[in-house]
């Protein structure tokens, strides 16, 4: 069964950066998406960064670009979310899911418990 676990999140001030994991076990995960969402106190979920494993493609939301990056991993069955210029609006919890499509919530299967990054001005 695929289980996906992220680790990383910590509370940081504006302007600093992360790192997050989510190492996947059971995944054959080469023709996957995986992608990072996070959810904001009293918001949805929202797609941040999204990775093609076999490709190496990505996606990022407009508020994330330049300042995320999405890698992988393939030989350890990982993806990383590099955080920097963190901002408090990127305050949340934050997601690794597989097995969807791009960063369409919808579309996924598989998601992690989440990891906690704070991020204060």
């Amino acid at each position: 069964q695929l289980q996906l676990v992220e680790s990383g999140g910590a509370s940081v001030q504006a302007g600093g950066s992360l790192r997050l994991s989510c190492v996947c076990s059971g995944c054959t995960w080469t023709y996957y998406w995986v992608a990072w969402f996070r959810q904001a106190p009293g918001k949805g979920r929202e797609g941040v960064a999204g990775l093609y494993v076999g490709s190496g493609n990505t996606r990022y939301a407009e508020s994330v670009k330049g300042r995320f990056a999405i890698s992988r991993d393939i030989a350890k069955a990982a993806v990383y979310l590099q955080m920097n210029s963190l901002k408090p609006e990127d305050t949340g919890m934050y997601y690794c899911a597989a097995a969807g499509a791009g960063l369409e919530e919808g579309t996924y299967n598989y998601w992690g418990q989440g990891t906690q990054v704070t991020v204060s001005s």
